[in-house]
């Protein structure tokens, strides 16, 4: 097993050699690949010390899996130039996620649908993946009809230099600046571009690949994406409707017994999911369970996860995992 992990330098590459490492994940060559401008840094991993490689380098190499987290623009030039040569790409960008021709995955939910000619693979949107994971065996049972989402998005999502902005606004430091107003005590309703229709991009993103994952068009999603000064993970309060009604005490047992979902739903002794407990946990947590009081076929619920883990590192890891378990490389 050769692998590699492409954009091994960012915030996302880094979660993925901790979660490899964590997980017991089985290679037997590992390549650090970056852009030109990081190659021959040194990273130390695993008591060794690797030295970061090019594209050209790294597709000459012929890996097994490449792992990507180094942009869309990144991917659609090279995905293709790793899948030529046998190479299986599991895609953190959004390059790929809607293409007809390419599986979008959550291992839990469809990771079945991998086959041995999919070359490339899209991992979702992080704010995605959470919900999902949760509506997923929902949808099974009750069927949704709708979906309205509200994110609060830790800046983390947006990567290491948003990371910096909030830190410097916080502690009066040089920063840079990533956002179009403070983001420090602050809260921006706008998470990517806007479009023509009035959402933004990332909005977007959750609705048609909520679509995709759930193999159902006819799902009814709207959402409204929110960026917050926090830390950790990403949080989403969650309205769906389903087509028949649906029983809280079966919802609970349903979302219990599903892998990768914690429930946190102890409100009488303040216990519900947080970005700050979930920080560093690859787990989707889910709590304030509760039958809408307006229609009682629509079921709230709070849903909050580690981007960088389950929204991002996590998954494709698993999906890894799952390719290597089910020997779908060459």
């Amino acid at each position: 097993m050769k692998l590699a992990i492409v954009g091994s330098t960012g915030l996302v590459g880094s979660e993925i050699l901790k979660v490899l490492d964590e997980r017991n994940f089985v290679y037997d060559e590992l390549m650090l690949v970056a852009s030109e401008r990081s190659v021959g840094k040194k990273i130390s991993y695993k008591g060794k010390e690797f030295t970061v490689i090019g594209m050209d380098d790294a597709v000459a190499a012929k890996p097994d899996i490449a792992i990507f987290s180094a942009g869309g623009g990144t991917s659609l030039e090279w995905a293709p130039k790793f899948a030529a040569v046998g190479t299986i790409v599991i895609d953190n960008s959004s390059a790929w996620r809607m293409s007809p021709d390419h599986k979008l995955v959550v291992p839990e939910i469809n990771a079945s649908a991998i086959k041995i000619d999919d070359r490339i693979i899209a991992n979702p949107n992080c704010s995605t993946i959470q919900m999902v994971l949760a509506l997923g065996p929902l949808h099974k049972k009750y069927g949704i009809k709708r979906v309205v989402v509200s994110t609060y998005q830790s800046v983390t999502g947006t990567g290491k230099a948003a990371v910096d902005q909030l830190q410097g606004e916080r502690n009066g430091t040089e920063h840079s600046k990533v956002y179009p107003h403070q983001i420090d005590m602050n809260v921006l309703p706008h998470i990517d571009v806007f479009l023509e229709n009035g959402y933004t991009k990332e909005e977007m993103k959750m609705i048609n690949e909520t679509k995709k994952i759930l193999n159902d068009d006819s799902i009814h999603v709207t959402a409204t994406c929110v960026r917050l000064p926090v830390m950790g993970g990403h949080s989403e309060s969650v309205n769906v409707e389903f087509h028949k009604p649906c029983d809280l005490k079966e919802v609970k047992e349903i979302l219990a017994s599903t892998s990768g979902i914690v429930i946190q739903d102890d409100p009488a002794n303040n216990v519900y999911p947080m970005p700050l407990t979930a920080h560093n946990k690859d787990e989707v947590f889910v709590g304030r369970l509760r039958v809408d009081e307006s229609n009682p076929n629509s079921l709230n619920m709070w849903i909050v996860a580690d981007n960088l883990r389950k929204g991002a590192a996590t998954n494709a890891v698993q999906i890894a995992e799952y390719i290597a378990e089910h020997n779908l490389v060459y």
